[in-house]
């Protein structure tokens, strides 16, 4: 049997990976490609996850999909999870390349020491993608990352500044993501700033998280002998917590939120502008609007900006439209799968992941649980009430900044 390429996307939270995945997914299918892919989310809710198996090309039925929640796939026990997934995946005798997307949280070094005594496996590529309005806003363009950096060396902190540059030093190419939002000029003094960091990594910008497929899997694999001296220096601190802005007793944690209600879309709206710091780095999932109740819509926040995706309609808006002209036999298909859902409201839920820094995150968790509508609220809605709704009308991706 001949290895097994595999390919490793890293990436703090928000910087597009899911995005890079489904666009490299979309074009391998149309190229007649079909890598495997491993999802990774600490988060239990696995919102990354869904995206990904929602695609044509891949899911758990076709043995080409596997996901590892709940934890960083970098840890101890995350590890021990990969060694299952891939031992799932090599089940499929057609896998002969697989996509591993990391959450935000998780560092190469663990990955690529792995790969490195695996045998099977051929490590191809270690991607590092960089949010270029993150270090734009918060880091000058990027030429404060260095030297924050270098602070927190210094003085003992293992901050985010940290992982991102490690990040980065264990690539063998590293992407700007987002950069569609920068001008020429920001997006050369970032590429600048953290050039020094690795000046073996190949360097490119993307827009929308479109990649060329073809860059990727390609006949020379990883070299690890580059990040020999790198792993002797950080193997023992690469799982430490993360120090976080400045904070003391702060850790980056991963909460869920799970009811069946719908978001009052004006006091969601006020929230966004109210409660978001900078301590909550993503919160990513599913909810619903009483004033759009058909459609389940995807919250995707990172930083300071939130986007809202369209990503179907829920069965319950759409089992007695009679313009589907469904078959009692397909009704009776889609009543079951509403049936299987805990909700009072057929198929209809919000599930949310929160990451970040604890207490941000708990004040934030807190004031979307007011957004949530009260009972009185709830009758109105089933009486065919309206709400106030400031978001976008009939735009199939909206954003908010």
């Amino acid at each position: 049997m001949s290895s097994i390429s595999v390919t490793i996307l890293h990436g703090f939270l928000g910087s597009g990976k899911t995005t890079m995945l489904r666009n490299i997914l979309q074009q391998a299918s149309d190229k007649g490609m079909s890598p495997s892919v491993i999802v990774n989310d600490m988060s239990e809710l696995d919102v990354d996850g869904v995206l990904i198996s929602s695609m044509d090309m891949v899911n758990k039925h076709q043995g080409n999909f596997v996901t590892v929640s709940g934890d960083s796939i970098s840890s101890p026990d995350g590890i021990k999870q990969l060694e299952k997934s891939l031992d799932t995946l090599c089940e499929n005798e057609k896998t002969n390349w697989i996509v591993i997307e990391t959450s935000g949280s998780s560092h190469p070094l663990p990955l690529v020491e792995f790969f490195n005594k695996r045998q099977g496996f051929i490590l191809k590529d270690v991607i590092t993608l960089v949010d270029a309005i993150w270090l734009r806003d918060d880091y000058r363009q990027g030429t404060q990352l260095i030297p924050k950096w270098q602070e927190n060396v210094s003085k003992g902190i293992r901050g985010l500044e940290n992982l991102l540059v490690e990040q980065i030093m264990f690539s063998n190419q590293v992407l700007l993501t987002k950069t569609e939002k920068l001008t020429a000029d920001e997006v050369q003094t970032i590429a600048q700033s953290i050039h020094p960091l690795n000046v073996y990594a190949e360097i490119i910008k993307t827009s929308w998280g479109n990649l060329d497929v073809n860059t990727l899997n390609k006949e020379q694999s990883y070299n690890f002998f580059l990040v020999e001296q790198l792993i002797t220096e950080l193997r023992e601190t690469v799982n430490d917590p993360l120090y976080l802005s400045g904070k003391k007793g702060q850790k980056l944690v991963a909460k869920v939120i799970k009811d069946d209600r719908p978001f009052h879309p004006q006091r969601l709206w006020n929230t966004c502008h109210d409660f978001l710091t900078k301590g909550v780095f993503r919160s990513k999932g599913f909810f619903w609007f009483p004033s759009r109740d058909d459609l389940a819509l995807l919250w995707s926040q990172a930083n300071g900006n939130v986007g809202l995706e369209v990503t179907g309609f829920w069965r319950a808006s759409v089992i007695n439209d009679e313009s589907q002209k469904f078959t009692d036999e397909h009704r009776q298909v889609l009543q079951d799968k509403i049936d299987s859902v805990e909700s009072r409201f057929g198929d209809r839920r919000c599930r949310l992941t929160v990451i970040g820094q604890v207490n941000e995150v708990d004040e934030f968790i807190a004031a979307l649980e007011k957004c949530f509508l009260t009972d009185k609220e709830i009758e109105k809605w089933k009486n065919g009430g309206l709400f106030e709704d400031p978001w976008p009308q009939n735009i199939a991706k909206l954003k908010y900044s």
